[in-house]
């Protein structure tokens, strides 16, 4: 079977990093903080938290090298029915969720060029629809086509978001006066609830660095080649989200964004002028292309692996003749449509996000269980800086899973019925295994 070059997974990483969070977080997080530089800091370690993250990921991956991500590792290290929750979470809200919202937030960018539509009408939803559904048939075609795709999209993301930050740097004509340094009463923000409710729009905005351990079967060379890819695809990711939110700050006043969810558009206007920000909001609907197109790539691979272990779900396991997962895929995109025609967009990007973050710590703290079962297992690369590059990621993770439950209980319930319903279709699964032969 043809695998998947570096560059390719790599733009998976920055693709399904950036995207919906980074251009709509702002907003909410304004509601309770006006600190710039407690805003900026929430970028900075959340690009802390996903760089230890991905590196105790690349651990994972290189010594248990498998597509699946959490899916495989859960099993391996722990039990096969807390690998089958994961990817049961993976499957039904870990991609289709922040699919459905970077497809609404594209629906959103792009009707706002367009002078007389309201940015919450059907028009949204059926650019949404759409865009899920051509990107659907191109990742279900050939490996080629897939791979290409993805690689120019994401080429052209990140050279547009460098080009916005410095064009509007240059010449917006009433930049705001703010400064990066802290003060006396930033403090108590640092450590206050509204940080950490604000670390989970963050954490959201970040979801993604894990995107390439769910197709390393598929990559060349994994063990060698994960750690590069994670680390290199991370650490992109987190110097163009401190640049995009130093730029918003500067070009646009934070009364015109709070609460807002078309932060880039709001900015593009106060840089350009009304009529040059349509055109920039179009160009920024085409960047979430990238981004729609990495999960609709990286996401079925759970479900195929799951079909491959667990005869009730073996249909998902069918490929085409170049290997890809067609039926996981359309699967997917069924889910993902279901989102955009029922639920809210605040909604989704915070169960999903508390959901995708409880994944994550599970997996992350596997480091530490599996250094301890199996201390002789080969690893290729181990985590820079151990115990204390995995205990970082757990500790801020945590931090910020008690607050989702605190501020957020009827998200943090849903979440816990989707764990529920998980384990229930396991044990159910098991129960009617495939005949022996």
């Amino acid at each position: 079977m043809r695998k998947f070059r570096i560059w390719t997974a790599v733009s998976v990483v920055i693709a399904n990093m950036v995207g919906t969070g980074v251009f709509t977080s702002l907003g909410y997080q304004l509601a309770d903080i006006r600190s710039v530089f407690v805003l900026l800091l929430l970028w900075v370690v959340g690009g802390i938290v996903a760089l230890c993250g991905a590196m105790s990921y690349a651990e994972l991956g290189s010594a248990l090298p498998r597509s699946g991500g959490e899916y495989n590792f859960l099993s391996k290290i722990y039990h096969p029915a807390a690998g089958f929750v994961s990817g049961w979470n993976a499957a039904l809200i870990g991609f289709a969720a922040p699919i459905a919202l970077a497809a609404i937030t594209f629906g959103t960018y792009f009707v706002s060029m367009v002078p007389g539509i309201e940015p919450g009408g059907w028009q949204v939803k059926a650019l949404a629809i759409s865009l899920v559904l051509i990107l659907s048939v191109v990742h279900s075609s050939n490996r080629n086509s897939s791979a290409g795709t993805q690689v120019v999209f994401t080429a052209l993301k990140v050279l547009a978001i460098v080009l916005f930050c410095i064009i509007a740097l240059l010449i917006a004509p009433h930049k705001q006066h703010i400064s990066i340094l802290p003060v006396a009463t930033d403090a108590k923000l640092v450590f206050g609830g509204a940080f950490a409710v604000s670390l989970i729009y963050v954490s959201y905005a970040y979801t993604g660095w894990n995107a390439a351990t769910y197709l390393s079967g598929e990559i060349k060379n994994p063990q060698q080649n994960l750690p590069k890819i994670l680390f290199v695809g991370t650490l992109t990711v987190m110097v163009l989200y401190v640049a995009l939110n130093f730029m918003f700050l500067k070009v646009a006043p934070m009364e015109a964004m709070v609460g807002k969810l078309e932060i880039g558009y709001i900015v593009a206007e106060h840089a350009f002028g009304e009529t040059s920000a349509r055109f920039v909001g179009g160009a920024l609907a085409l960047l979430l292309v990238s981004t729609v197109s990495a999960m609709i790539l990286a996401g079925p691979r759970v479900l195929q692996v799951l079909g491959e272990d667990f005869f009730i779900l073996r249909k998902l396991a069918r490929t085409n003749a170049d290997g890809l997962p067609t039926t996981a895929i359309w699967f997917q995109s069924s889910l993902t449509v279901l989102f955009i025609l029922t639920s809210s967009f605040e909604s989704i990007l915070v169960f999903s996000g508390a959901l995708l973050a409880l994944n994550s710590f599970i997996a992350v703290f596997g480091v530490f269980v599996l250094r301890w079962r199996q201390p002789d297992l080969p690893r290729p690369y181990r985590v820079l800086a151990y115990p204390f590059t995995p205990a970082f990621f757990l500790i801020l993770t945590g931090f910020t899973l008690v607050y989702v439950v605190i501020n957020r209980p009827v998200e943090a319930l849903f979440a816990l019925a989707v764990i529920a319903s998980g384990l229930v279709f396991f044990f159910f699964a098991e129960q009617n295994k495939a005949p022996s032969t």
